[in-house]
């Protein structure tokens, strides 16, 4: 076995690590391809490969739960053949496309399965042992990397020709098949996140988020900023509580004053955050890594197992939103937690509404901030260095992304603890809390409720009528409703929720709706 395999199958772990390593993008084609030059002997082609890769692959991102086709381990193997054999970025691209189709499959496949540890997840937190939860983390977090390491170490054993006669024999129509099916799985998170927020009161806000991203268009960034702006607008018009008793306990301050977590439990938190997408799973997300984020701050305020195992259960509750800006809400859950920790009063309850209501708002604005602006600018004064092979293409997009991002993830992790610190300091005397949750509600609802429109491709191939005049099914469904195939689909799923349906068969019965429908002909 050739040293230089070994070296290129842990540059291919490397890239798969990126969830240990807060979605820093060194898993980009752009970076990675140079890696794989250098242990080859040709930078200059590598670096070359790479940004031609970048190129193609430039809107393949990772946003809520779209899995997009792998570009780790088809640019690595691409990169690493095309080199070999000596023919360039055309042999690179030939074969960088259906390994990523391939390698999205097994992960996909990877992240179901991690979904059956969610029992051993909150079997430890009824103990109240965190300690377990973290290494159950980072040890399912590894499976990634040591999985796609050993795959991308065997193709290279095998050669080119073996792995494209092994792709050659998956038929069309599995692939097209998984497609779709994968195109189908974010719709049981969808699902899950509307039972835990979806009501009467708020339910409208879903609607009006759904029609402003399927009629008008409008980027997640924008609906987000429009529902700011309802919220807040809602919130301000809230009754406050007329009754002057209330007024009365002044003490209170007292005992809410007390600082217990130290800046260096917070800078824990913003480094544990790196890894908040390690565990990534189609049942509940980010939930383990939330846990794992806010874990030294839990260590601080609570003493006991049984205080222990409550904090625990409930930040293993579903949990997604955008890496970028997740220090926010860990930061305020942090200083919930901290204020439920002295006050016997406190309604732990609203920790979790304010939690998962901001994930969406979050989600919509640091997503499309990182990936639609930073992502972009240092993927385009990259790649246009590195297509001439410079050295400084790949190490300018890093710079050019990484240094915001980080900036901004370390300090929201104090914004939003301070923030949430002086929030609370009032929250006996007013509605303020009322108030954020029900803020959050819309905002979070109004997302969500954009998200089949804008993450879900479902469409039916359907056509009616003689080859004169042929009329598509999904052109009339576009007039009445455009995207409600997913957003009946997300419905169907919710439904099946609130009947308390497991989530593993929902998960299953997804990917077989969605194999069938395109044996059939029915969805595309």
């Amino acid at each position: 076995m050739s040293v230089s395999f070994i070296l290129i199958a842990l540059i291919a772990m490397f890239g798969h690590s990126e969830d240990f390593l807060g979605t820093t993008l060194l898993s980009r084609p752009l970076v990675l391809g140079p890696l794989v030059g250098l242990v080859l002997g040709d930078l200059n082609q590598g670096i070359i490969i790479g940004a031609t890769l970048e190129l193609i692959f430039m809107g393949n991102i990772k946003v809520g739960a779209a899995i997009p086709p792998d570009v780790i381990t088809g640019g690595v193997l691409g990169t690493a053949f095309a080199i070999l054999s000596g023919k360039g970025a055309a042999i690179a691209l030939a074969i960088a496309i259906p390994v990523s189709i391939l390698a999205e499959m097994m992960i996909s496949a990877l992240f179901v399965l991690r979904s059956m540890l969610n029992k051993k997840f909150n079997q430890y937190a009824e103990e109240g042992n965190y300690k377990k939860i973290q290494w159950l983390h980072i040890i399912s977090g590894l499976l990634r990397p040591l999985l796609m390491g050993f795959i991308v170490l065997l193709a290279l054993q095998l050669g080119a020709n073996a792995m494209r006669s092994f792709l050659d024999m998956i038929p069309g129509w599995v692939q097209s098949g998984l497609q779709v099916a994968g195109n189908m799985l974010p719709a049981l998170g969808f699902a899950l996140l509307m039972n835990l927020m979806f009501n009467k009161k708020v339910a409208p806000y879903f609607f009006l988020g759904f029609m402003l991203a399927a009629y008008l268009k409008l980027p997640i960034i924008a609906i987000g900023g429009l529902g700011v702006i309802i919220a807040l607008i809602i919130t301000q018009n809230t009754p406050k509580n007329t009754d002057d008793t209330y007024e009365e306990p002044e003490e209170k301050p007292e005992t809410s004053a007390v600082q217990k977590l130290t800046k260096g439990d917070i800078r824990s938190m913003f480094f544990r955050s790196l890894a908040l997408e390690a565990n990534f799973n189609f049942e509940t997300w980010q939930n383990t890594g939330f846990a794992f984020s806010i874990i030294p701050a839990l260590k601080r305020l609570y003493t006991n197992k049984k205080d222990m195992a409550k904090a625990l259960k409930r930040h293993l509750q579903i949990f997604n939103t955008s890496p970028y800006g997740s220090t926010l809400v860990i930061g305020i859950t942090a200083a919930m937690e901290e204020q439920n920790s002295q006050d016997a009063e406190f309604d732990d309850e609203s920790i979790s509404s304010v939690k998962l209501g901001l994930m969406g708002p979050v989600a919509g604005v640091f997503d499309s901030l990182f990936w639609g602006t930073f992502k972009v600018i240092a993927a385009g004064v990259g790649t246009s260095l590195a297509i001439k092979g410079n050295i400084m293409g790949p190490v300018i997009f890093i710079l050019i992304f990484n240094i915001p991002h980080l900036l901004v993830r370390y300090n929201l992790t104090f914004i939003g603890y301070n923030t949430g610190t002086k929030f609370l300091r009032n929250l006996a005397k007013s509605n303020v809390m009322d108030k954020l949750t029900t803020g959050a509600s819309i905002l979070g609802l109004m997302v969500v409720g954009a998200m089949p429109a804008t993450l879900m491709n479902i469409t039916t191939p359907i056509n009616i009528g003689s080859a004169k005049s042929t009329i598509t099914v999904q052109g009339i469904l576009d007039q009445i409703v455009p995207a409600i195939i997913p957003l009946g689909l997300t419905f169907l799923v919710y439904f099946f929720v609130k009947k308390s349906v497991k989530t593993t068969y929902l998960l299953l019965g997804l990917l077989v709706l969605g194999f069938v429908g395109s044996m059939i002909h029915l969805f595309a």
